[in-house]
């Protein structure tokens, strides 16, 4: 006879999966921690997009044009204006992590208030930022 100790019993699963269902729920400030990563991450490309202008104002007008060219295309712009929206996001969202490191925006309805904030900051300076650019001819 099998020793009844020595079952096989099924292993406890994570609390997240339990109950049919994840005990975790979207809201706010999950989002806005996930999309400071997300615009951190994008401005590392966008250093490197930097770099290869770089490269490319030393290497002469040819390669400067084949970049402008590139870069000013529609492609190019949607990825610029990309960029423009994680600078914004990163800034926004990191002077809210400053008032953090103050001990300031715990509360929970502080912090959701301020999570809108930093995302509607972001939107509306890149929507300023690319008119001020559509209204001079930068585009």
């Amino acid at each position: 006879m099998a020793d009844a100790s020595r079952a096989i019993r099924p292993r406890p699963k994570s609390p997240s999966v339990q109950l049919g269902g994840a005990i975790w729920r979207w809201h706010v400030t999950m989002a806005a921690s996930i999309l400071h990563r997300l615009a951190g991450m994008g401005l590392y490309v966008g250093a490197l997009i930097f770099m290869l202008w770089a490269l490319s104002l030393a290497s002469g007008a040819g390669a400067y044009g084949r970049f402008t060219q590139i870069i000013g295309s529609p492609p190019g712009k949607v990825v610029l204006f990309a960029l423009t929206l994680g600078v914004f996001y990163h800034v926004s969202n990191g002077v809210r992590h400053l008032f953090w490191d103050a001990g300031v925006g715990f509360q929970p309805k502080t912090a959701s208030t301020t999570a809108w904030l930093v995302i509607a900051i972001a939107i509306v300076a890149t929507l300023a930022f690319w008119s001020v650019l559509f209204m001079e001819g930068a585009l």
